[in-house]
């Protein structure tokens, strides 16, 4: 895939970038084993000093960000004005409680002094997606800052100038040059880069395959690398719920960031007592969504990031409708410029078909019925994902079985799947390991350093 900036709304092609030269990606290299020497120096105090100041650029100057966001992924402008200020909360958090979360750990072993100390480890690679081109760079760069460790940035191809404004962003922070540095490169680009001894890990938010691509990569180097690789995550509504706020979160959960989220809900799974009426609901609600230009404040669902991911997605619904899926609603392509699909609805999607248990990313909901709640945790674990889910009931057993048996890495009760800098984020199973964010995300890229004084 070329650099470049694509119009999703139009097609249009915006600007092109040429991929960096080995000759530029050593000189990067460099820089950020030499800030790194200086960074693990530094203190807590004014690295929070810097993150503080980035907050602020990032309020100041949201409207510009947001702007780039919807010109390079097609996320609707005031989603992406959310996202930019989303952002000003993780800075703010780990400036807050970095030097908290980081700090010496007493352990009584009965002889002598023993303690754990969280120490930095060097230059870590990220790379990342698209669909969250601001957020999910945050939420690496910032814990890692922080912890004095140094960034590197492989960004998607289609967000490069998202990427280079986030380098800007830090060094206008006060950040030194080679703290965190985008690397404008294709993805043949970072086996290479992985292989360096500079670099010390690396973390990927993205497809299945490049997990496995990358972790492979860094398992040979013996290299740690987060994981976080999306998945089909579940949506349970139980009669007990209140169905008219779970049909109304649930068309929200779907449809978020254009349906292009790893923990946008994908698998609706309701019990059959309720399950005509929140069929009928839903339904209603995915067709009267308003459709058009991201840029148009009223606009409710957008492009697609690319004219591959329509293809894509097109060809994934088609092959499960013909594997026996009943299309509700929905399912083609929409004729206006640019990248859009209508919003669609399958059900009784048989096992067999990618509906079934493949993550569509995209504006397409899949609906299951179920008798009980032992059928509705089973449906639910029987695909190779588990990021998120969410638990729609209000009777206390049923609550404690989806929070002990779901196999996920989150649950949410009566709620939407949803990202925040105070609570562990990532998956099981095939959506990955590690974590993000938290006391946890900070502590991924750390020497925890065992030390014991007689």
């Amino acid at each position: 895939m070329a650099i470049a900036t694509i119009n999703p709304a139009t097609g249009e092609t915006l600007q092109t970038f040429n991929p960096l030269t080995s000759a530029e990606i050593e000189q990067k290299l460099q820089l950020a084993v030499n800030a790194f020497r200086t960074e693990r120096k530094t203190s807590f105090a004014e690295r929070a000093r810097r993150m503080l100041k980035a907050a602020e650029i990032l309020e100041r100057d949201k409207e510009k960000f947001a702007k780039l966001m919807t010109l390079e992924m097609g996320k609707p402008y005031k989603a992406a004005i959310s996202e930019a200020v989303k952002c000003t909360t993780a800075c703010r958090y780990y400036a807050e409680n970095a030097e908290k979360f980081l700090a010496d750990e007493v352990i009584d072993t009965g002889s002598g002094k023993s303690f754990i100390r969280y120490l930095p480890i060097g230059p870590v690679l990220a790379v990342m997606p698209w669909n969250y081109p601001f957020w999910q760079v945050i939420r690496f760069a910032v814990p890692a800052l922080m912890a004095g460790n140094v960034g590197l940035l492989k960004h998607a191809s289609n967000v490069p100038q998202c990427a280079v404004a986030i380098e800007k962003l830090f060094l206008e922070a006060g950040f030194p040059v080679g703290a965190f540095q985008t690397l404008l490169i294709g993805s043949g680009q970072v086996d290479a880069i992985l292989n360096d001894p500079r670099v010390m890990a690396a973390t990927l938010t993205g497809s299945e395959q490049a997990g496995i691509e990358v972790g492979v990569s860094a398992a040979k180097r013996i290299k740690k690398v987060v994981l976080e690789l999306g998945g089909s995550d579940p949506f349970i509504v139980m009669p007990s719920a209140d169905l008219d706020a779970a049909v109304a979160t649930a068309v929200e959960a779907r449809v978020l960031n254009n349906g292009q989220s790893c923990i946008a809900a994908k698998r609706f799974i309701v019990a059959e007592p309720i399950a005509a009426e929140f069929e009928k609901k839903f339904i209603q609600r995915m067709e009267n969504l308003r459709i058009g230009d991201p840029f148009d404040e009223k606009t409710e669902l957008g492009p697609l990031a690319t004219a591959d991911a329509v293809k894509s997605l097109d060809a994934d619904v088609q092959k499960s409708v013909k594997a026996g899926a009943k299309l509700l609603t929905g399912g083609k392509p929409l004729k206006l410029p640019g990248n859009y699909y209508a919003p669609t609805v399958l059900t009784n999607i048989p096992k067999d078909s990618p509906a079934y248990g493949e993550e569509f990313f995209g504006p397409v909901a899949l609906l299951f019925r179920v008798n009980n709640i032992d059928e509705a945790i089973c449906l639910a674990n029987d695909v190779r994902f588990g990021l998120g889910a969410s638990a729609w009931t209000n009777d206390d057993r049923e609550r404690e079985r989806f929070i002990n048996e779901l196999e996920s890495g989150m649950v949410f009760i009566n709620k939407m799947v949803a990202s925040d800098p105070r609570i562990p984020f990532g998956g099981v199973k095939h959506s990955g390991h590690g974590r993000e964010l938290s006391a946890n995300g900070i502590r991924e890229f750390m020497n925890i350093k065992t030390v014991s004084i007689k």
